[in-house]
């Protein structure tokens, strides 16, 4: 590969990641529209079958070590944003689809959304042919909180928390902002974007990584950490000087960044490396 083709290669992963979160919500919006997320659900369906959708809302009151469990299913996704308050609220998006609108109203009428014990789950009838359902969650969360999260065909984006957190998509995007803790996230199929904030990890440190896709790592100005980054097979770039004090290994990058920290490794396999300057 050529450097052009590299740098052309680079900036398109750039514009795969950066509005990955937009298929759950506005990245920086705190308050969800009812009617604009409805608006687009009817219209992004499949123009051969009508489609119906609705949101759902609850919520409870966070206790000491507040966990919490999602599974998104095979086509859902999910969005986790801290905020300041000790309580969790958790907006369900249902989206139902057949060959007419009274079968999709009725399809998604047999859809439960579960909220037992921290876990949080859709079950309803099994998809076949013309018939389908599925659901992405937006859900607001105390600062500190522990996180499992799954999906299949779905994103997985996560801001403002810190805690334990296992993040998985097979086929999806993986979006990590100012997050901290003990933090692994893995994508299968799917681009990757990690934003730090302040000067240093506050936590264990940062595992993320992806198989199949592009990287883009966007770090502070000043910031202190060991860093492993890079890819295996695809083109890397770095756009600010690092003064390295450890190896260059192909196109990984495991070096110390100012007075060192906690390991931050975010790579990929196959796909595009980006690393940049806030």
């Amino acid at each position: 590969m050529n450097r052009r083709h590299a740098y052309v290669v680079a900036l398109l992963a750039v514009g795969l990641i950066l509005p990955a979160s937009d298929l759950l919500a506005q990245r920086g919006r705190r308050h969800h529209d009812d009617d604009d997320w409805i608006a687009r659900c009817r219209e992004n369906g499949d123009r051969r079958r009508e489609q119906y959708c609705e949101e759902r809302t609850s919520g409870w009151r966070a206790s000491a070590g507040q966990s919490l469990t999602v599974d998104a299913g095979p086509n859902g996704g999910v969005l986790v944003s801290g905020w300041d308050r000790d309580s969790v609220h958790v907006v369900a998006k249902l989206h139902a689809q057949a060959y007419n609108a009274e079968d999709a109203r009725a399809l998604a009428g047999q859809v439960r959304i579960q909220s037992e014990h921290g876990t949080i789950r859709a079950e309803g009838p099994a998809n076949r042919r013309g018939e389908s359902w599925w659901v992405s969650y937006e859900i607001y969360v105390p600062n500190r909180t522990d996180l499992s999260l799954d999906t299949e065909n779905g994103p997985v984006a996560v801001e403002d928390v810190s805690g334990t957190m296992r993040l998985t998509a097979v086929n999806g995007p993986v979006s990590l902002e100012r997050v901290a803790g003990d933090v692994r996230a893995h994508a299968q199929n799917g681009p990757l974007a990690v934003t730090l904030e302040g000067t240093s990890w506050a936590g264990v440190g940062l595992d993320a990584s992806t198989q199949n896709g592009p990287v883009v790592l966007t770090i502070p100005e000043d910031y202190n950490a060991t860093l492993e980054t890079g890819t295996v097979n695809g083109p890397m770039s770095v756009n600010f000087p690092i003064t390295l004090q450890g190896r260059i290994g192909g196109r990984r990058i495991t070096t110390t960044l100012g007075r060192g920290g906690p390991t931050v490794r975010v790579v990929t396999t196959n796909g595009p490396a980006i690393v940049r300057h806030r």
